[in-house]
């Protein structure tokens, strides 16, 4: 019989209707998930962690680095809740929600599962085998909830690219290792046009309002000014990581370059629009999960 085991841990979320002066006087500790390749044993017994939040909660179900493993997002009475679909995009201020799959400096390639129920985080597959990046992510990455990228919209800027059909990346280049499943509030810098085998794949570059440094950013030049090197390090890494598996690398378009925070904040309210479509059953949903 596996053995069952509870630990409390913690995210941070807020209502969309809070103030963002609230968020910033609230900040709670964290102690969340994180595993990667070399750190968490697969051997390890079948645990179960639920995390008391104000609105959310987090339940592993199945071992870390399992076909089977699973992060559910629970609210308050228990019921399942889609990271996806039902945590808010927007808090206010120019604060936006961001969901962590992946902490810095780990290598299991986790991703919201888009087309199962509830929309759980898993570590994605390939041919029925866990996918591992080549070498670590150097950022904590996720999504932006309510977010879709259409892939019928063909993006006239973007060299006609159409969307790759999932919610928009963000990269979060503060310098606390995230967990798994963590909900952090952030603020966009900047934008990153990725091609994907022809497929748009935006990436989004924020900060985290907990993060040290956040008052000293607050637009593309500034990441620059004050975290030299990262947005070249952060092309490069997504230009060249499939490259190891005998893939092309990867493209960017709009010049190659990080667009500003203003173009980042027009992407995010123009698939935020895209995702409101999606749900309404406005376009089709296809293999989707709406719950």
């Amino acid at each position: 019989m596996a053995i069952i085991t509870t630990r409390a841990i913690a995210a941070s979320v807020a209502n969309s209707n809070t103030a963002a002066s609230c968020l910033l006087s609230k900040r709670p500790s964290y102690n969340g998930l994180l595993f990667n390749r070399k750190l968490v044993s697969t051997k390890r017994s079948f645990s179960c962690r639920a995390l008391q939040v104000p609105q959310f909660k987090i339940k592993e179900e199945g071992q870390p680095e399992t076909l089977d493993y699973r992060v559910f997002f629970l609210d308050n009475s228990g019921k399942r809740v889609s990271p996806w679909h039902d945590i808010p995009l927007r808090l206010g201020g120019g604060v936006f929600n961001f969901v962590v799959e992946i902490p810095k400096e780990s290598s299991a390639k986790m991703e919201v599962a888009t087309d199962e129920p509830f929309t759980p985080i898993k570590q994605d597959t390939k041919k029925g085998k866990l996918r591992y990046y080549p070498y670590n992510i150097n950022w904590n990455y996720g999504l932006l909830p309510q977010t879709w990228e259409d892939p019928t919209f063909a993006n006239s800027e973007v060299e006609g690219a159409f969307g790759d059909n999932d919610p928009v990346d963000v990269i979060e280049i503060g310098e606390r290792q995230a967990k798994i499943g963590e909900i952090l509030k952030v603020k966009p810098l900047g934008a990153l046009a990725m091609i994907d085998e022809g497929e748009l794949d935006w990436k989004i570059v924020a900060i985290s309002l907990d993060d040290p440094r956040a008052s000293l950013v607050t637009d593309v030049d500034d990441v620059e000014k004050h975290f030299p090197g990262t947005l070249t390090a952060i092309r490069d890494w997504f230009r060249d990581y499939k490259i190891p598996d005998g893939k092309p690398a990867n493209k960017f378009g709009l010049g190659n370059r990080a667009a500003n925070k203003d173009y980042a904040l027009k992407v995010i309210t123009e698939t935020n629009e895209s995702w409101a479509k999606l749900v309404k059953r406005s376009v089709p949903a296809g293999e989707l999960s709406l719950a």
